[in-house]
């Protein structure tokens, strides 16, 4: 008998056991889908070839990403990047308009959704992407940025992400600021020939 009563009690320690790691482990799964919200993050990866002499010029290469890093899609995203009304800066990248003729099919085209006049605002979005699932990334790739400057600069460009679950927008995580100076040539030599 008291063996039985052994492995009655180590069944009912196995069982409380069991019972309190399901209960450990359902805690835990509560938790991972917990943190499985929504959360998109979005910002800006960019390079600079800057050159500080007169006439010649300037230019930043950026992409935009949009990163889902939730647990919820986000449905129908599109962008905007704003250039500074008050720089020198010349903002392209390859994007279509609604009403472009353009027959040939472009993979991860977008599309320009404000008018072309508008020179600081660009609202745009992905023509092949209606939804960016979690753990998935778009990018509005190879925008140039372009500038001559004559003198002293400066000027930002910012992000902003849309979306079906995000009407109000999410600013990007960066923006990209750019100043400088440019010295006048003949400023210094005349400083020289006074001497």
């Amino acid at each position: 008998m008291d063996k039985m009563n052994d492995v009655r009690k180590k069944m009912l320690n196995w069982q409380e056991m069991n019972t309190s790691y399901l209960k450990e482990m359902k805690s835990l799964v509560t938790e991972i889908k917990a943190s499985k919200k929504f959360q998109v993050i979005s910002y800006f990866t960019y390079s600079l070839n800057i050159s500080h002499e007169p006439g010649r010029e300037n230019f930043c290469l950026g992409s935009y990403h949009i990163q889902n890093i939730g647990g919820e899609p986000l449905t129908n995203p599109y962008i905007c990047i704003k250039v500074s009304s008050d720089s020198v800066f010349d903002f392209s990248g390859k994007y279509l308009y609604k009403n472009s003729r353009q027959t040939v099919r472009l993979t991860n085209a977008w599309e320009r959704l404000n008018e072309p006049t508008d020179k600081e605002e660009f609202w745009l979005k992905p023509n092949d992407k209606r939804t960016l699932e979690p753990s998935e990334t778009v990018t509005f790739p190879n925008f140039q940025i372009k500038w001559l400057p004559e003198a002293s600069y400066s000027g930002s460009i910012q992000g902003f992400t849309y979306g079906d679950e995000i009407t109000q927008g999410i600013n990007a995580l960066n923006q990209i600021n750019i100043n400088g100076k440019v010295d006048n040539v003949d400023d210094e030599k005349e400083v020289y020939e006074d001497e």
